[in-house]
């Protein structure tokens, strides 16, 4: 059992789960299919449910176990993946006489809670479907499940009702440690712009940083996005000043729009200055001018071609490292810093929200960094009551 991509005639793409024979697991395909194209999930999303049902089917078939009813044992699968070896629970087969699992004290842990965590959710998932089709026992959701109260919850989740409420609690859970995501100062990103050595990427650095854009957001961005004037009206949209906007399409590098509604992110004069050395360096190729995306590949891979996601990871991976910057920073860590530098500069929450295309303000929290002088003001800012008081006592 292998996760594999699928590209359609349409040129649209998922992925799907292959068994040992090359062939097409329908129950798993059914899943994935509906994932993508039924609730308009990411080819990244299916990707991550694909690996886990894969790992999920490989176990079933390598412990004798029938994949409709083995939620069961969903404990034994956990154990699997925390200690099971690469070799054995990898695509290809181990060897004959190898031990499946060998737990117990002092054993190197393969994966991390994490981890298991992601698989777990991928495979409820596609069980909780197998169940809506029929191809699974409605039994598996009380394997899967348990009937819970809403006590354990915090005030901000049980909202204003007053009665006790119920929900459906996952029967099988790991302990996984919220560790924050930090953000990429404002010297790092300095450092990763003097490491460009193409206006294109000085662009990509700029429109993360300065813009807040995901990296499937820039990667998917097209020509006709980019209005980068006072007025324009004359395109027929009705925002003032230069601005981006983003919008989710099914794009060929993989490219995805996380948010379903469309949005618009000002632009100030930095990203306008890279944007319009980028298109004269572009046209410099020749090459350069064919694609309608944005970002396209002008020294490496696939020339002309639109950048992937990965492309531009792998771009901000080596410019920290030719920058000399101390520390892996990541395209999604100079998101951050975008939130937080608005928030330093007094925007509001509404604002980021808005900014940053999340539906919900709680979504900002992860994002937001005050600056440790911004701390420090704020409690300053609280009157003293000595004057009250009448002096120290």
């Amino acid at each position: 059992m292998k996760a594999f991509p699928v590209k359609l005639p349409s040129g649209d793409r998922y992925w799907t789960v292959l068994d040992d024979q090359m062939a097409v697991v329908p129950e798993a395909d059914a899943f994935l299919r509906h994932a993508r194209f039924g609730q308009a999930q990411a080819e990244l999303t299916t990707k991550t449910y694909a690996s886990a049902v894969a790992l999920y089917l490989r176990w079933c078939a390598r412990t004798g176990r029938a994949w409709t009813t083995a939620a069961a044992d969903l404990s034994l699968f956990m154990t699997w993946l925390r200690y099971a070896s690469a070799e054995l629970t990898g695509v290809a087969s181990p060897a004959v006489g190898s031990a499946m699992v060998m737990t117990g004290p002092g054993m190197k842990r393969q994966r991390g809670e994490a981890r298991i965590e992601n698989i777990l959710v991928g495979v409820r998932t596609f069980l909780r479907h197998a169940v809506n089709t029929g191809s699974a026992p409605s039994t598996v959701l009380a394997q899967l499940y348990e009937l819970a109260d809403d006590r354990d919850l915090p005030l901000e989740a049980k909202g204003e009702r007053e009665r006790m409420a119920y929900r459906l609690r996952a029967q099988h859970r790991v302990s996984v440690p919220r560790a924050r995501r930090d953000r990429a100062a404002d010297e790092e990103v300095l450092a990763l712009l003097k490491a460009c050595r193409l206006s294109r990427d000085r662009f990509i650095v700029l429109l993360l940083a300065r813009a807040g854009l995901r990296r499937g957001e820039a990667a998917g961005l097209r020509r006709e996005d980019m209005h980068f004037m006072p007025d324009s009206s004359p395109l027929g949209c009705k925002v003032s000043g230069s601005h981006v906007h983003v919008v989710r399409r099914a794009n060929a590098n993989g490219a995805w729009a996380k948010s379903v509604r469309e949005r618009w992110v000002p632009a100030d004069w930095l990203v306008v200055q890279a944007y319009d050395q980028y298109v004269l360096e572009r046209l410099s190729f020749p090459h350069g001018e064919h694609s309608d995306f944005v970002l396209v590949n002008l020294l490496r891979g696939q020339l002309g071609a639109p950048m992937s996601p990965d492309a531009v990871t792998e771009l901000i991976e080596r410019l920290g490292q030719r920058g000399g910057v101390d520390r892996a920073v990541t395209a999604h860590m100079l998101r951050h810093g975008f939130a937080s530098n608005v928030g330093d500069s007094g925007g509001t929450v509404d604002e980021i929200a808005r900014l940053l295309g999340h539906s919900q303000l709680s979504s900002n929290e992860p994002y937001l960094h005050p600056a440790q002088s911004r701390i420090r003001e704020a409690v300053e800012r609280v009157p003293s009551p000595v004057g009250d008081w009448g002096g120290p006592r």
